[in-house]
């Protein structure tokens, strides 16, 4: 590029197209659609530029993006170390999002959230397996070829007590169903930290009664591409529960299949919103088999996770569904039908909680982790009080 701006997006989890890039005053960029798919929001580039000087970056195809709603008080995260990642000037106007920062260094990453990359996913496995407490059961394989992991957490260091493991709850929570939504991740980072502390008297008392199954990221292939919601093949996740495809979405057709042999006691399905910026909850209200009992134990880990969290809430949120109308293609609908069981998908917000703003950071992925510590509470407290 002219005057020494380069611009890529060639590493996991890129997604850009530079359109014009001579000026540091007007670049211009686009963001690719999903992999077949029209779908597209995630952006994630390298700007190599002359640091000191502010750079203003249109997205010029900001109006047709799968939520316009989400760049409204919208502002990108940018990094020097991909480490931490702060909230930059950033303003929706006329159909194009434009973010304008002077960077202090002469290369800098800009993104739609704080990326969660594959090879960190992969350190992450590869960390929690350490635990005696843990092991890793490989699924089968994604549409090009990654593995398909669930951490299975069960407290036992003897694995042939299998008499004793099948009186425990299973407790299934998997995250990225849809790839851009990277706080997910960061999410059950820190679910599994915390039950993996020996230490913590609280994870100890769950693992007594409770095996946790979880899939930290159920799109390792629209990760890695830098898809908003879609995989390799261009199907978002969460509309084929009822009858996923070992072709086209087998990282459902492989969890699914996991899951209808351990069964399933508790599901939770971690998401982010584009608009809403807070962090809340959304029940399977419109199931056939949704009545009273499911409804009571739906509100008590609800107001367990008020108790717990300053950063959770329940008066902004999608609106409840009616009676029967569910989707079941839906992972929380399918679940909670199928195993008449507590099944939640919760979102946080790619903004920040307007309950506890933070101006330099947004909702962040450290919130993010603590976020999931603290889920363990309403769990804890759902299976102890529902036996």
């Amino acid at each position: 590029m002219g005057n020494n701006i380069n611009i890529n997006s060639f590493f996991d989890s890129g997604n850009i197209r530079v359109i014009e890039a001579d000026e540091a005053s007007n670049i211009k960029l686009e963001i690719n659609k999903d992999t077949h798919s029209d779908f597209y929001q995630w952006f994630h580039y390298r700007l190599q530029s002359t640091a000191n000087v502010e750079h203003q970056m249109t997205i010029t195809n900001a109006a047709g993006a799968a939520y316009v709603e989400g760049w409204d008080d919208y502002q990108a995260v940018a990094s020097y170390d991909r480490s931490t990642w702060f909230r930059v000037d950033t303003d929706y106007q006329n159909g194009e999002l434009v973010i304008t920062h002077t960077p202090q260094q002469d290369s800098i990453y800009y993104a739609y959230f704080a990326p969660y990359c594959y090879e960190r996913h992969l350190d992450l496995l590869q960390r929690v397996q350490q635990s005696e407490l843990c092991k890793l059961e490989h699924l089968g394989e994604t549409v090009e070829g990654r593995d398909m992991t669930v951490v299975v957490i069960n407290g036992m260091n003897d694995d042939s007590d299998s008499k004793s493991e099948s009186k425990k709850k299973a407790i299934w929570i998997i995250g990225r169903q849809h790839p851009g939504e990277a706080m997910a991740e960061w999410f059950i980072e820190g679910v599994l930290d915390r039950l993996l502390d020996e230490d913590d008297p609280l994870s100890r008392k769950l693992l007594e009664t409770c095996t946790f199954y979880v899939v930290p990221n159920m799109n390792p292939d629209g990760s890695v591409l830098g898809n908003l919601r879609s995989n390799a093949a261009g199907a978002n996740l969460n509309r084929e529960w009822l009858e996923p495809s070992a072709t086209t979405s087998p990282e459902v057709y492989l969890v699914r299949k996991k899951m209808l042999e351990t069964s399933v006691d508790m599901f939770l399905d971690i998401h982010g919103d584009e608009a809403i910026p807070y962090n809340f909850l959304a029940g399977c209200e419109g199931i056939p088999s949704f009545d009273e009992k499911h409804e009571q134990i739906q509100n008590y880990f609800a107001e367990s996770f008020l108790k717990t969290s300053p950063d959770f809430q329940t008066k902004h949120g999608y609106p409840k569904e009616s009676a029967g109308s569910a989707n079941l293609t839906i992972a929380c609908n399918w679940v909670g039908e199928e195993f008449k069981c507590l099944s939640y998908t919760l979102e946080m917000p790619f903004k920040d909680n307007n309950d506890l703003p933070d101006a330099a950071f947004g909702w962040s992925p450290e919130r993010c982790y603590r976020l999931g510590e603290s889920i363990l509470q309403p769990v804890y407290a759902s299976v102890t009080q529902f036996k």
